[in-house]
């Protein structure tokens, strides 16, 4: 029996299994991926809002800047690249300088330090690329980027560390309210738990009438993108947005935490969890990126992909009993990756004031390290590699990863399942070739310490083979 079960380990899930850990509670994770932070946590703007765009008393509000505090300490304490790097909503007219107006307002009624208005001249000076017919601008000097996926991960492996339970390839089929909480049905057996905490993202609907009638509807959104080379990494020093409109914050051009360059989203309703990208999105996109920036070179697009985005009807994040011993963390869409910890600590907080003792454990570690080859000095790079030389052989050449970090991956409280989960971890396949080099030598890598075929490597979910050989019977993966 569990003390807290949690559906879902994308941003949501890890940040409760985190919060959860620092006390002597029995808690697990249920995600019915390969890996964690598989979902709308790897595929976003990874921008940590500064808090000017929610309405003043919601939830988003309220949780966006406590979150983006919290963001800014832990991704230190674990690691997380991360640039507080500052924001833009730019305006093109009167009738846009009258909404910086309402959102410098809302951001002053939400506690949003350091919120300037600025003219459009002055907007150039701090970033000259932006374009010549913006009037005005409002400055977030708060706001931040970081790497989403990471972030996911650095607060899964530490709440693993700390004593959490992750089951991977674990998709939950039903949910049954017993005497003394709830029985978990899933594709890999059955679990018991006082309280159930739904944090499955897009799927959280699905969850929530697993356990109890219908009391919201999730609409999902899917938003493409383009990913720049890094020849396209300073073409902003900030995060730049257009005034936000109905379908959300707009198109943004951003840098991003690996000296890239992040152009998107837009917004398309789509009946499920489509992250197929079309030549109509992505033209959009582009187009409209060249309104704020119109010397962004997208011939230096290396990659362009989808997120899809849990909006509701509801407007707001909803968090709140759907039954009994039954938390709701639905609706997390935009800011959700800000907010994640500070939704983590609210939960936490209704959980306790539901009759769950908390008593924090006094070996509670929140320390986090890894070895970033391309970032040491020749000095630390020499001695590391004559302390283990694994770390002189370069696997990624477009990003300088190592054998040896991908080694510390495998070896990791939640070790990759895949070449893709590889280059979440360490960055390779991450660079202008995409995998080209890299990609069959991290194969090489996975089957060899994995003690697996190397036709059983994914790309990245579950039956997403690389290889197919034939045997005697037919096709088959080995």
């Amino acid at each position: 029996m569990y003390d807290v079960l949690i559906i879902g380990c994308g941003i949501t899930g890890a940040a409760a299994a985190f919060q959860l850990s620092r006390y002597r509670l029995n808690v697990a994770v249920l995600e019915r991926e390969n890996d964690v932070a598989d979902g709308t946590t790897k595929a976003n703007s990874a921008i940590l809002h500064a808090g000017y765009d929610p309405e003043p008393g919601t939830l988003m509000a309220r949780l966006n800047v406590r979150g983006a505090a919290l963001a800014k300490e832990l991704c230190a304490k674990l690691d997380v690249p991360y640039r507080q790097c500052g924001s833009f909503v730019l305006a093109f007219s009167p009738e846009e300088e009258a909404t910086l107006r309402t959102l410098h307002q809302r951001g002053l009624d939400n506690g949003v330090p350091g919120l300037e208005l600025l003219t459009g001249e002055q907007a150039r000076a701090m970033d000259p690329n932006l374009s010549s017919q913006v009037t005005a601008a409002l400055w977030a000097p708060t706001a931040a980027i970081c790497s989403p996926w990471e972030y996911c991960l650095a607060l899964a492996e530490t709440a693993v560390r700390n004593g959490a339970d992750l089951r991977l390839d674990t998709a939950v089929t039903g949910l049954e309210r017993q005497t003394e909480g709830w029985l978990v049905r899933t594709n890999r057996g059955d679990f018991r738990s006082r309280y159930v905490i739904n944090a499955a993202g897009v799927s959280a609907q699905a969850v929530h009438e697993l356990a109890a009638p219908a009391s919201f509807t999730i609409h999902p959104s899917r938003g493409q993108y383009f990913l720049l080379d890094k020849s396209e990494g300073d073409r902003v020093g900030h995060v730049i947005f257009q005034c936000p409109g109905p379908s959300g914050k707009g198109v943004l051009v951003a840098p991003t935490v690996h000296g890239n360059l992040i152009v998107g989203p837009n917004a398309d309703p789509v009946p499920d969890d489509d992250v197929g990208t079309t030549s109509d999105g992505l033209a959009y996109v582009r187009s409209t990126a060249l309104k704020s920036v119109p010397s962004v070179n997208f011939r230096e697009s290396i990659r362009n992909f989808a997120g899809v985005r849990a909006s509701t009807d509801r407007g707001d994040f909803i968090i709140e009993w759907g039954a009994p011993g039954f938390l709701d963390l639905a609706g997390i869409c935009s800011p959700g990756l800000t907010a994640a910890p500070a939704i983590a600590e609210y939960a936490v907080q209704l959980l306790e004031r539901d009759g769950l003792a908390l008593e924090e454990k006094q070996t509670f570690c929140c320390q986090r390290r890894r070895v970033r080859f391309h970032d040491l000095s020749p000095a630390e790079k020499a001695r590391l590699v004559e302390h283990d030389p694994s770390y002189g052989r370069i696997i990624c050449r477009c990003e300088t990863v190592t054998e040896g970090e991908i080694l510390d991956a495998l070896r990791s409280p939640i070790p990759p399942r895949s070449v893709d989960g590889v280059k979440r971890r360490v960055g390779a396949g991450m660079g202008r070739c995409q995998g080209g080099f890299c990609g069959p030598r991290v194969v090489e890598i996975l089957a060899r310490e994995q003690h697996i075929s190397p036709g059983a490597i994914v790309q990245d979910k579950a039956g997403s083979w690389l290889l197919a050989g034939q045997t005697k019977g037919g096709c088959d993966h080995v």
